[in-house]
């Protein structure tokens, strides 16, 4: 691990805020002071997007003649959040014959799969809407058109060389698409041909003398999927994800956020994109991994109060016995990690792992927790059904995931059943006996790639945090914690700030095996902090006197109470 200093690269400056947060500015990628503006102006319009209007065109007939729609989504907070927002703004076009349907994670598969389109034939709509999914369903899509359904697919995941024969495609990735943010994610893309489908109501005078319904109050819908999605908040995301935070700090949200915020216990006033990605997603998430998100989708389109909060407790319940099994799983991934013996030596260029035991919806948490600790691209699998096991993949900077397992399937057909996703993080099918096959292909593609691109092995396979450098003391305060929390939506590629310096160690614990909790002194003026460090205490070493550590400034409320408190996102002992 290694702290690279960040050092700035421009002189844009948002005067409204405080000169840390402006220092901290001029070192992110900005190259337009227009994108330091998170209001609503500057939005990039939906025109753009390939195939808009025939899109457009489709679901306003439909609309006018009241057919039967059908949304199907992914079973993550994305693709819940997605479907949400199709529903709800389509019954506010009038439309009366809308339903949903999302796929099980273990019995169906991924997105429009054959299996679940046989289900959907069963009551066939008119329409079939894919959101956030599709681009990779050929033979679910062949399906359903051969039956006399239209299918309209919506997607922001990267295409395959073919693409299904649906009526349209809406996604920005698109080859020859011209929007300009590859970075929507699902629930953005739907809210953009929506958003289309009401100015073409709009011109064709359908809402008569009443003004057309406005997309805006949705902000906070699009906002948590994009957010718990971790697609890069790029300019046009950050406005998107900030409009929708505000909506949530004013209490002006659904009652299922509502519902959410509360039982994950966060300050409503002072919401950030972090407490949506460790507080409110984990919640709507545990309902895909462990059941069906026919649950979490019925707390976006309750409009009680009183069932929002127990669909709420109930999440919360499902939460805490996915992290169960996630800790279960965690154990048995060490030990096998263990018995290999692996070390910074003998570390391997992708890590393999598989358990029959292992549970499909936790496999992507594990792969994160394991890519993080050995820094390699990781692949967790879990049995299936006929001899067929799921994986989910997590990478790390500079290695697209996507890519190399389109290389794999292309040199070693018939290896990869199916597979699809992101640069860093996709999923994949394959049969149990290939599992070898594969880890073994993966590796060569990784050689491959390392050497056709020149890349320094030893540099790209160390880890690397970007620091904003050490803090002033007299920013080491509620105050300015506060700035950085509400100033902007920080995400992918536009990350929150991160310090680094060297503590004193008065005292540590470990809690739940797993993380620790240090009580630090700054040796400038012997102040102390709380800090703590999740998932780190495989680091702990004993005797530690000294740590240099990267961390965040966070602020740890209790009963009402307000405390200042360190996140450290990385540590080493000071010989």
């Amino acid at each position: 691990m290694k702290i690279i200093r960040r050092t700035p690269q421009h002189a844009h400056i948002a005067p409204q805020h405080s000169p840390f947060l402006q220092e901290i500015l001029k070192k992110r990628a900005i190259d337009d002071p227009a994108e330091l503006d998170l209001s609503l102006r500057g939005l990039h319009s939906f025109e753009s997007l390939s195939n808009i209007e025939e899109a457009t065109a489709i679901v306003v007939d439909a609309i006018l003649k009241q057919k039967e729609i059908l949304i199907v989504g992914d079973y993550d907070v994305d693709g819940a959040t997605s479907i949400a927002l199709a529903v709800r703004i389509l019954r506010e076009f009038g439309c009366h014959n809308v339903r949903y349907t999302v796929p099980h994670r273990i019995l169906d598969g991924y997105g429009l799969s054959t299996p679940l389109v046989r289900k959907i034939l069963r009551n066939p709509p008119d329409l079939l809407i894919t959101v956030d999914n599709g681009i990779s369903n050929i033979d679910g899509v062949a399906l359903a058109r051969e039956e006399g359904i239209d299918v309209i697919v919506t997607d922001h995941h990267l295409p395959p060389e073919r693409l299904p024969n649906a009526n349209a495609i809406v996604n920005p990735n698109l080859v020859g698409d011209q929007f300009p943010s590859k970075a929507l994610a699902g629930v953005g893309v739907i809210f953009y041909l929506l958003s289309s489908v009401r100015a073409r109501l709009q011109k064709m005078g359908y809402f008569g003398q009443n003004p057309a319904p406005k997309l805006g109050k949705y902000l906070d819908i699009v906002a948590l999927g994009t957010v718990a999605d971790l697609v890069p908040l790029d300019a046009n995301n950050r406005k998107i994800a900030q409009q929708g935070l505000l909506r949530m700090r004013q209490g002006i949200t659904i009652p299922g956020i509502a519902a959410l915020i509360e039982v994950s216990n966060r300050n409503q006033a002072r919401l950030s994109t972090s407490d949506i990605g460790f507080g409110l997603a984990p919640l709507l998430n545990a309902a895909g991994r462990l059941d069906n998100m026919q649950v979490g989708i019925e707390l976006l389109l309750t409009e009680s109060p009183e069932e929002a909060r127990a669909i709420a407790h109930e999440l919360f319940s499902m939460n805490e016995e996915r992290k169960r099994i996630e800790q279960e799983m965690r154990e048995t991934a060490d030990f096998i990690l263990n018995e290999i013996s692996l070390d910074d030596q003998t570390l391997p260029l992708s890590i393999c792992l598989y358990d029959q035991s292992w549970h499909q919806g936790i496999t992507g948490i594990v792969a994160s927790r394991i890519k993080e600790q050995y820094y390699r691209p990781t692949f967790i699998f879990a049995y299936d059904n006929e001899g067929l096991v799921k994986g989910s993949g997590r990478s790390i900077r500079g290695i697209h995931l996507r890519d190399l397992m389109s290389n794999v399937a292309r040199d070693n057909p018939g290896l990869i059943v199916t597979f699809g996703g992101h640069a860093m993080a996709a999923g994949l099918s394959l049969m149990e006996e290939n599992i070898p096959h594969f880890q073994k292909a993966m590796e060569e593609e990784i050689a491959r790639f390392l050497a056709q691109n020149g890349e320094d092995q030893e540099a790209l396979l160390s880890q690397k945090i970007y620091s904003d450098g050490p803090l002033p003391p007299t920013a080491f305060n509620l105050q300015f914690a506060d700035e950085i929390k509400l100033a902007f939506p920080w995400g992918q590629q536009f990350p929150e700030p991160i310090f680094d310096d060297r503590f004193e160690v008065l005292d540590y614990r470990i809690l739940k095996g797993a993380h620790l909790k240090f009580t630090l002194r700054a040796p400038e003026n012997g102040e102390t902090f709380e800090a703590m460090a999740f998932f780190q205490a495989h680091q702990l070493v004993d005797h530690v006197g000294e740590i240099h550590c990267a961390f965040k400034l966070d602020i740890n409320e209790w009963r009402g109470n307000r405390n200042l408190q360190l996140i450290i996102d990385y540590f080493t002992p000071v010989a």
